[in-house]
């Protein structure tokens, strides 16, 4: 992700300056995306369905407009692509605006006469502990590395603390955190040591070569049809039933609107990164130098990534869900403006567009508590106490592509600037040492919220859960972005004064990172990122997620079907099978 946010969009947390950034130049190397998929989509002549009826309506005058045109052929709408986006060799697109088109101040979103939705009461609140509601079987739907689950087993834990049973489906590499958790699991398709190294590889979610699509599509493919069974199926290892009566899901689980359809549950969609079309900003995915495109760069991403996906879509709708197929461009995302959306971010880090209407919410981020019940290896209590607070480097679960060299730099940038540093060697495989060295402690996962306190500053990929860590720990933050939304977070830390310039990974060199190193020690960084740490900690972004979940419910859910001491009932039954089952 990546754009910075226009000047006078919003208004800056207290004591938290804003700076005008440069926007990026385009790459070289620019691969048109379009000339790619071309050869392997075919032209579909389908009927409509309920999910396609959802679509975002685009007014005439929009550029875009003929892309969700189901009149016009397949074949025009790629021309179109390829005359107005490209894909860049960093991943992102690039979004060219016809000159004449202007910015509108109000962007008009009408929905179809011939189809109506239920209206929602925007003051229904959260039930208090006192109050009773009657228990859903509610399934989490989450794709991506442990970064993007971890928020939503906080989710998931509150919503089962209101007495909710919760499943929680995603990558069968995440069961044991999932369990540990006390939440149920179901195993999802997809691996996401592959899907990261693939989006390392090619910089974000759009395949860059004809090559390197069964990659990308073998892994989605696995993912799209392990949904339905995750909504529906019983457990897998107890076999106790499930049927879902809600979901909750990220973008990325694809297939998840058409399930939602197919089961005819309520469905609402929580991400990291923004996904609803506004004028304040671009997708995080592209790169618009016109204002007036920002809100057409999301119906661009939406087509592309809809396009390299649909005949997946469709079949499993016809073969899995015994639905209709779609035929328009934006019908895998969800984007659609009856679908509520909540985003996991601060609104003191990136407030809320003004265009994001009442079914769109800006929760705070979602913090899950692994401080507590950590108990440090002594070595590393230690070290720490031996000396000034370190700075922490390290990303996650994404593979490094040269990890000696990148090693290298990091220890000889310490030396130069003169402090300790902790490396988080990660799946990337950093801190191979030639020999130990008593200013850099090397060390495998830590949970973040323990460790960014006893860190001065801290360097990262800039995924949402990181950045987040290291801002509510009042520290400096260097962004070193490899894909995806991690540029965009990089820009924000940035634009709020407490981190210097993102550093994208291909760019990674011992003076842009000693240059880095010396803008975090900057007492006056400091002072921002202690600000703004104090700005966010009055927000509860978990319980905002539960109260948006919640306020969105169709009012036949809220109806108690049964007694009010069957919740606690339930709750305490499936808690105790998840102890149960997280201990073996």
């Amino acid at each position: 992700m990546e754009e910075n946010k226009d000047e006078g969009s919003s208004s800056s947390p207290p004591g938290i300056s804003r700076w005008s950034l440069p926007r990026s130049n385009s790459l070289p190397g620019e691969v048109k995306f379009a000339e790619s998929l071309e050869a392997s989509t075919t032209k579909l002549a389908l009927n409509r369905s309920k999910t396609e009826r959802r679509k975002q309506n685009v007014g005439r005058t929009d550029p875009a407009a003929q892309l969700f045109d189901d009149k016009i052929s397949d074949k025009k709408k790629l021309r179109m692509l390829k005359r107005i986006a490209t894909v860049r060799d960093d991943g992102s697109v690039l979004v060219e605006v016809p000159s004449n088109v202007e910015s509108p101040s109000h962007y008009p979103d009408p929905e179809p006469e011939d189809v109506h939705y239920e209206t929602f009461d925007e003051e229904f609140t959260i039930p208090c502990d006192n109050q009773y509601m009657p228990p859903l079987q509610i399934v989490i739907l989450i794709v991506g590395t442990r970064g993007d689950v971890q928020p939503f087993v906080a989710i998931g834990k509150r919503l089962q603390d209101y007495g909710h049973r919760v499943r929680l489906a995603t990558h069968a590499n995440f069961k044991d955190f999932v369990l540990t958790a006390g939440l149920e699991f179901y195993p999802l398709g997809g691996d996401p040591k592959v899907l990261a190294g693939y989006m390392v590889k090619n910089k974000g979610f759009l395949p860059s070569a004809p090559s390197e699509i069964p990659v990308q599509r073998k892994q989605i493919r696995e993912i799209i049809f392990s949904l339905l069974a995750a909504c529906r199926d019983p457990d897998v290892d107890s076999g106790i039933p499930f049927k879902a009566d809600a979901i909750i899901a990220n973008p990325p689980a694809y297939g998840h609107t058409h399930v939602a359809e197919a089961l005819n549950v309520p469905i609402h969609i929580f991400f990291t990164m923004p996904w609803t079309p506004t004028t304040e900003f671009p997708h995080p995915l592209s790169r618009v130098k016109q204002s007036a495109g920002y809100r057409l760069s999301y119906q661009i991403v939406d087509s592309m990534i809809w396009l390299g996906i649909r005949d997946m879509i469709n079949d499993f709708r016809k073969r899995k869900l015994k639905l209709r197929p779609v035929t328009y461009l934006s019908g895998a995302q969800g984007s659609s403006s009856d679908i509520p959306h909540g985003y996991i971010w601060s609104p003191q880090l990136v407030p809320k567009p003004k265009d994001w209407g009442p079914k769109v919410d800006v929760v705070g981020f979602c913090f899950l508590d692994l401080a507590t019940n950590y108990e440090p290896p002594e070595q590393l209590v230690k070290w720490l106490a031996s000396g000034e607070k370190p700075i922490y480097i390290g990303f996650g679960s994404l593979p490094v592509q040269e990890p000696e060299k990148m090693t290298k730099i990091i220890v000889e940038a310490l030396e130069i600037t003169g402090q300790r540093g902790i490396i988080n060697k990660g799946w990337g495989g950093l801190g191979d040492l030639p020999e130990p060295k008593e200013s850099v402690y090397l060390l495998d996962n830590v949970p973040h919220d323990w460790l960014f306190l006893h860190c001065k500053a801290v360097i990262h990929h800039g995924g949402a859960g990181t950045t987040a860590a290291g801002l509510k720990a009042a520290c400096p933050t260097t962004v070193v972005p490899f894909f995806g939304d991690q540029p965009f977070w990089g820009e924000q830390v940035h634009a709020r004064g407490v981190g210097p310039d993102p550093i994208p990974v291909e760019q990674f060199t011992l003076p842009k990172l000693v240059d880095a190193i010396k803008f975090m020690l900057n007492s006056q960084v400091k002072e921002r990122a202690i600000d703004l740490a104090k700005a966010m900690q009055s927000e509860d972004g978990v319980a905002g997620a539960v109260h948006a979940f919640l306020r969105h419910l169709p009012p036949r859910l809220m109806q108690a079907e049964t007694s009010p001491t069957e919740p606690r009932f339930l709750n305490s039954y499936f808690g105790a099978f998840r102890r149960c089952l997280g201990c073996a």
